[in-house]
């Protein structure tokens, strides 16, 4: 990761612990996929509690390695808007 955004300086490396926020936003979110993975499954499509484990296991365990990025983004963002002189 770059320290620095090319285009306006803003710094993505704060200090030690800066991401924290990012790994509860990364965390709350795989927890709404999987309950409305469930609520799906469970209440559309009718799958069994096996069928379910076998569909949402894999994607809570996949889900969030790729959405981290992204809640470090919204974490930047976040912080930005409520002190945008960093």
């Amino acid at each position: 990761m770059a320290d620095a955004c090319a285009l306006c300086g803003l710094r993505f490396e704060r200090a030690q612990g800066y991401f924290v926020g990012a790994i509860y936003i990364n965390y709350a979110v795989t927890v709404l996929v999987a309950i409305v993975g469930f609520l799906l499954l469970w209440g559309i499509a009718g799958f069994s509690t096996r069928g379910q484990l076998a569909v949402l296991v894999p994607l809570v365990a996949i889900f969030p390695l790729w959405f981290f990025r992204y809640s470090r983004s919204f974490w930047l963002a976040v912080e930005w808007s409520i002190n945008p002189e960093s």
